[in-house]
């Protein structure tokens, strides 16, 4: 599997933080916000009281969703570069009393176990070194029958698609960040992650492995990008 380690992934996001609002917009046309907004109303229908969102960046989903749902929502992520530009946009709107943004890395969260209602993760499983390990820390500070949701890319099974969302991935995506990035290279390692990520039934399987249950596969995008929910049913105690 194309994987790299959790200090080259920080060093990566850490180089792009400045555009990666800006080129997100262009990779998905302008989708990339909508599709949030989606992330946003599943967490709404939860009726959460406390939301955690894992790979955070620059804070769009919890910005999207204070602006749906009165709830406290704590936003991590790796690079410091990513959670810099974030709380410059909470700031702004005038979110921090609601928002609250931590350095952290997913596979050590520091928050305690079963605290929160909801957590969500949105195009960041795939950049996880250890994948298992950071679903674990998820299962752990999800409260029994929290829910996980999590937004991430995947291989449509229509081979039309697929051949077209192959030249998209490996010639677009490269190309633009090429055109418009600092550094172009991390936009090849983020098409490549998007290929070697076990989606669908595959990795529905690690999570039931890692003790969630209860699965929902929701395919968006011609089977592009896909929306996994599961549950944390089962008791667990954690030391």
């Amino acid at each position: 599997m194309y994987k790299l380690r959790t200090e080259k992934i920080k060093q990566i996001f850490d180089s792009i933080s400045k555009e990666y609002d800006f080129l997100n917009r262009i990779l998905t046309f302008g989708t990339d916000f909508k599709n949030k907004k989606e992330i946003a109303k599943l967490v709404k229908e939860k009726n959460p009281s406390k939301v955690l969102d894992i790979a955070t960046g620059t804070a769009d989903i919890p910005i999207i969703l204070s602006e749906v749902y009165d709830c406290e929502i704590t936003g991590v992520d790796i690079s410091e570069k990513m959670i810099s530009e974030g709380r410059k946009k909470v700031k702004i709107k005038k979110l921090l009393k609601q928002i609250n943004l931590d350095i952290g890395n997913a596979e050590r969260l520091k928050y305690d176990c079963n605290y929160f209602d909801v957590v969500t993760i949105c195009f960041g499983v795939r950049n996880f070194e250890y994948l298992e390990k950071s679903l674990k820390e998820a299962h752990r500070v999800l409260k029994n029958s929290g829910s996980l949701i999590i937004y991430e890319t995947a291989i449509p099974k229509n081979l039309i698609i697929r051949f077209l969302y192959y030249i998209f991935s490996t010639l677009y995506i490269p190309l633009m960040g090429l055109l418009f990035s600092k550094n172009p290279v991390a936009y090849f390692y983020l098409q490549m992650s998007s290929k070697v990520f076990p989606s669908g039934r595959n990795f529905l399987k690690i999570l039931w492995k890692v003790g969630f249950n209860d699965f929902e596969i929701r395919e968006k995008l011609f089977g592009t990008l896909s929306i996994y929910v599961a549950k944390k049913w089962l008791i667990k105690e954690y030391t």
